[in-house]
């Protein structure tokens, strides 16, 4: 194997056990086969564009190319031009995908689940970085800044990472950087040929590495030894890595759940309102005779930073057989049980199950997990709502206004919690509050003069097409403006709630859907909705509706309501097993591998295309990468070739007057023992006399084939006929040649005149200028389509053609004469075979 070849499969190597570090980020890790097989094709194309040659910056442009013709495969052939050369919808779509990816990767927590997103950022990363790295490291031939794209691949996973095993990763990314550095050491030191061999062995002597060979690992063995031994002494540092992935949350959890940074939801949800068409989400049918109080709940937005509302972090258990009952609900609240099924449409992928609030009892299939301070269900590895059919029994909890009036203040932790806003939340917000439930006497009519406000009193316009706010300021211009959607008005009263002094958060889900002929319930892309809820001790986290013109206005909130105290059911008894507690047992407590998403963006039903389904499989990735590359070299295969035969002949001239007697032969023409032509200088050995004159007519004969050729590709096809002299007359005549340019054609046929006939070959200096000068000059004298043709389609390459024929021919009769000789070869009887 040649030091080049050598050198790019170091550095591949290198590159993908620098990205292993990635591994422990990401769930399934099969992504990184798909990396390192477009990395191997990758490579191959940097190989071949060397093996050309062609220019260094060619090269990178070359296998850049590639790069984006394999990630077009992958992640957008759908989108391209014979599924093969990206457009703008490629473009398009691959920013769609990043995007995706960025979002996933702040709303997961490690290991993220392998959507098509975070499949494109990883696998894409380690291409270019796999790029950066052999075009430092193979085309440029300077493999120590190669370590830079390295490190920085390797940086990014450990600050992701919870650091439990990042010495591992290191050990690996370090190893595969000092294989790297050694392999162009050895590349670099075989380039002076026997100056550092040392003297021979004896025979029978001891083998093993010279002296420089044993000092590059001695040095490199150090370098691993101390970068292992300094991250381990105690330097200062920076806690949390990069988006803080291993970090700590805002809530009241202290497990297992996960942290993640939630993605304002205003402009996705507006766009699932804004919808030409109303496509049904979910279909459900119920027990309860009242539709217009059917809310499905997703997720709970508790955490309020001044700008948005996401979820805390919670710590998330197996699924409860029995769900609790809800926090602060007495017994003698009327309630009654209902019982909804629901089936969810096979493009609707979501994360948290849409259920009643509170629910007591899920029936459901896949990996679900419990998240108890919410009394949410959230998909564990990959699970979805896609298609899924489950079964939920729920609490219609029908309060008073009389009881609601009459609540008791609420725990202090619960208000502790529920009540916090930020010292950022503009002072208008807690202003306009007390102005707007001046007068009341207890937080019932402060919440409902509040929600009447926004609702009714207050002026406020119901649009989805107001452009949405952010930043602290956003809901003082929402209570300026007094335009917006559901996630405005349940935004600004559930923060205007909490400067009140009642405990308060946002739920997202759907508001209840249009019934049906056949009794089914159907909720739509457009019943997307966000509500805030209020607690009161004894009842419970309470919806209002402060959206005018969406949902229903709760009965509790209207004068007329009456007070009916007698429960319907029994309060459902708290399991011990059940019960939410701030500390996971240890048979429910979840890993680091769970996940929480944000809340809004999470309600609005994602498109199939979008979502990470499993992948595509590995073998039609491999073909169609296959395909995509034969479709790519099959054109220009003639032109490659033509430049490589060009390369290895005049590489052959150049080293002509070294293989004289005494000189190393140079290559052959089909390339087999060639040395690299940028390999430095040549190492001239010790070979037979008979062997350099065989060489001399070698070199010379491929420079005049060299010439004929570049003459055909010009248009002067060869006449074999002619003697080396007249061929060089007729392409002096034909090509109009001047007379310096003539004595160069007549140089080269006189060479291989003198090699042919004379007695002792003798080897011509500066044969491969002349062949170079003669291109120039008829390259000069044709047209510019005549130009093209002799690189893109040259005429000589029908030598290829040949040559294989040729081949199978000499293969064909070697076979044959083989067969001949086992058909006469004596049986063991004493006969020739029959």
């Amino acid at each position: 194997m040649s030091g080049r070849a050598r050198l790019t499969l170091c550095s591949a190597a290198a590159t993908l056990m620098a990205s292993c570090a990635l591994l422990p980020l990401v769930d399934p890790a099969t992504w990184i086969l798909q990396a390192a097989f477009l990395l191997a094709v990758q490579s191959g194309v940097g190989a071949a564009a060397r093996r050309v040659p062609l220019a260094r910056p060619l090269t990178a442009l070359a296998q850049t190319l590639a790069t984006l013709v394999l990630l077009t495969l992958v992640f957008a052939r759908e989108h391209a031009l014979a599924g093969l050369v990206p457009g703008p919808e490629a473009f398009q779509h691959f920013a769609g995908l990043l995007r995706a990816g960025a979002d996933d990767v702040g709303r997961y927590a490690i290991p993220a689940p392998l959507s098509d997103g975070i499949r494109l950022m990883v696998v894409g990363g380690v291409l270019v970085i796999g790029l950066a790295v052999d075009t430092l490291a193979v085309t440029f031939r300077n493999a120590a800044p190669a370590g830079l794209p390295l490190l920085a691949l390797y940086s990014i996973a450990a600050g992701l990472s919870d650091g439990a095993a990042d010495w591992l990763w290191f050990l690996v990314a370090a190893a595969g950087y000092l294989m790297l550095l050694l392999a162009e050491g050895r590349e670099r030191l075989s380039q002076w040929g026997r100056v550092f061999g040392g003297a021979p062995r004896a025979p029978g002597g001891p083998t093993g590495p010279v002296a420089p060979v044993r000092t590059g690992r001695r040095i490199g063995a150090v370098a691993l030894g101390v970068a292992l031994v300094v991250p381990l002494l105690p330097l200062p540092s920076i806690d949390g890595g990069l988006l803080d992935g291993a970090g700590t949350g805002v809530g009241a959890g202290t497990g297992s759940g996960g942290t993640i940074s939630a993605v304002n939801p205003l402009v996705s949800l507006r766009d699932s309102l804004n919808v030409d068409e109303d496509r049904t989400v979910l279909t459900l049918r119920t027990s309860s005779g009242d539709l217009s109080d059917l809310y499905l709940r997703i997720v709970s937005l508790d955490d309020f930073d001044g700008t948005t509302w996401k979820p805390s972090k919670r710590n998330i258990i197996a699924v409860p057989d029995e769900l609790p009952t809800p926090p602060g609900l007495r017994p003698d609240v009327q309630r009654s049980k209902i019982t909804t099924r629901v089936s969810a449409a096979d493009w609707y992928a979501q994360d948290w199950l849409p259920m009643p609030y509170p629910p007591s009892r899920v029936e459901v299939s896949g990996n679900w997990r419990y998240e108890p301070v919410g009394m949410t269900l959230v998909g564990d590895h990959d699970q979805t709502t896609r298609g899924e059919t489950y079964e939920v029994d729920s609490l219609e909890v029908r309060p008073t206004a009389r009881q609601l009036a009459a609540a008791t203040e609420a725990p202090d932790s619960l208000r502790r919690e529920y009540t916090e806003v930020p010292d950022s939340l503009p002072a208008v917000v807690a202003r306009t509050a007390r102005e707007v439930s001046e007068g009341s006497t207890n937080d019932y009519e402060r919440a409902v003069k509040l929600q009447d406000y926004f609702a009714v009193t207050g002026g406020f316009e119901y649009d989805t097409e107001v452009e949405v706010g952010s930043g602290s300021d956003a809901i003082a211009r929402f209570l300026r403006d007094k335009q917006g959607f559901c996630v405005h008005f349940s935004f600004a009263m559930a923060a205007m709630a909490r400067t009140l002094g009642i405990p308060a958060r946002v739920a997202v889900g759907f508001a209840p859907g249009s019934p049906q002929a056949n009794g089914s319930v159907a909720v739509g892309l457009k019943d997307a909705h966000a509500w805030p809820e209020l607690y009161f001790e004894g009842v419970g986290w309470t919806r209002f509706e402060p959206t005018p013109t969406r949902g229903t206005t709760p009965t509790y909130t209207l004068p007329d309501t009456s007070g009916i105290t007698v429960p319907e059911l029994p309060e459902a008894t708290r399991s011990a097993d059940a019960a939410p507690s701030a500390e996971p047992s240890a048979s429910t407590s979840c890993s680091a591998d769970d996940k929480k998403l944000d809340g809004c963006s999470s309600a609005l039903p994602l498109d199939q295309g979008e979502q990470g389904g499993g992948g595509t499989p590995w073998y039609r990735i491999a073909g169609w990468s296959l395909l995509g590359a034969a479709a790519l070299l099959l054109p220009l295969l003639p032109m490659l070739w033509r430049l490589r035969r060009r390369s290895v002949r005049l590489a052959w001239g150049r080293h002509a007057q070294s293989a004289a007697p005494g000189a190393s032969p140079g290559p052959r023409e089909d390339g087999g023992g060639q040395p690299d032509v940028d390999a430095g200088p040549v190492v001239l050995l010790d070979v037979p006399s008979h062997e350099a004159a065989e060489a001399v007519v070698l070199h010379v004969l491929a420079v005049w084939r060299e010439l004929t050729d570049t003459a055909w590709d010009y248009g002067i096809a060869p006449d074999d006929a002619l003697t080396p002299r007249r061929a060089a007359e007729r392409i002096v005549r034909l090509g109009e040649l001047d007379e310096a340019v003539a004595r160069s054609v007549h140089r080269v046929a006189g060479a291989v005149e003198q090699v042919l006939y004379a007695p002792q070959p003798r080897p011509e200096a500066g044969l491969a200028d002349d062949v170079r000068r003669v291109r120039v000059a008829l390259r000069e004298r044709v047209s510019r389509r005549t130009r093209l043709r002799a690189v893109v389609a040259p005429r000589s390459a029908v030598r290829a053609v040949w040559d294989l024929t040729d081949r199978w021919t000499a293969v064909k009769a070697a076979w044959r004469a083989r067969l001949m000789t086992l058909a006469r070869r004596p049986s063991p009887s004493g006969h020739e075979g029959g």
